[in-house]
Parts: structure tokens; sequence; C-alpha cells
């Protein structure tokens, strides 16, 4: 793994599985991120309001709200205006979908650490 990060980000990690939104977490303060997690849609919504991240690790299929909507609404946020959303699915397929809803990047689970690093890289929003 890298050294930590010369510009930190705040991230939020949306995902229903508590142990990959937990791994996700700590990988990324590793890293010398502040992090944070959500398992459902409404809980990602307040988050996001509450800690405004700069980028939104977000899984497409969430319990209460898909991360369509999430993405949707997360979009209309006048706070998370520069805000970098990132769809992590399973499904490759979905990727229209995701960039419809307003994702800017749609990656497919497992993440590999060269795909995360590249990510939040100084040069990306």
């Amino acid at each position: 793994m890298q050294a930590k990060t010369e510009r930190p980000r705040r991230i939020l990690v949306v995902d229903d599985n508590l142990d990959t939104a937990q791994s996700l977490v700590f990988l990324l303060g590793e890293m010398g991120h502040t992090a944070e997690f959500a398992l459902d849609g409404r809980s990602a919504l307040r988050a996001a309001r509450r800690t405004r991240p700069e980028i939104v690790f977000l899984d497409l299929g969430l319990p209460d709200i898909d991360g369509f909507a999430v993405a949707r609404q997360l979009r209309r946020e006048p706070a998370l205006e520069g805000a970098r959303i990132v769809a992590v699915t399973g499904r490759e397929w979905d990727e229209g979908r995701s960039r419809e809803a307003g994702c800017d990047e749609h990656l497919v689970k497992p993440l590999n650490i060269t795909q995360l690093e590249s990510l939040l890289e100084p040069s990306r929003k």
C-alpha cells in the first residue's frame, strides 16, 4: 500500500454489507483519508448532508432506496455540487444507468487498490 496521502479526502462509503463498508473505510483511513459509512440510502443521504464528502463510493443495490435514486438525490444537493460519485456494484451492465443517475465512475466489485488509488489522486475532483 502507498504512503499516506498528501491531500486527505472526505469520503462516504455506502454499502449494505457491513464488512465491505467497514473494510473500505479502514483502508481509506490507512491511506490518510477521512471516511465513514452508511448501510442504506436514507442513512447515506443524511450522512452526505452532514459531512459533505468529496467522494462517495455508492453501492447500487441498497435495501431501501437504490443507489440510482441516491445518486440522483445527491446531485440535487447544492452543498454536494463538486462531489464525485463512484458507483460500486457487482453488475457491469448497470453502467449506463449509473451514469444517467449522476455517477461519475462505475466500478465492478471487487475493487482493486490501483483503481481506488487512481480515483483518490489529487488531480481528480
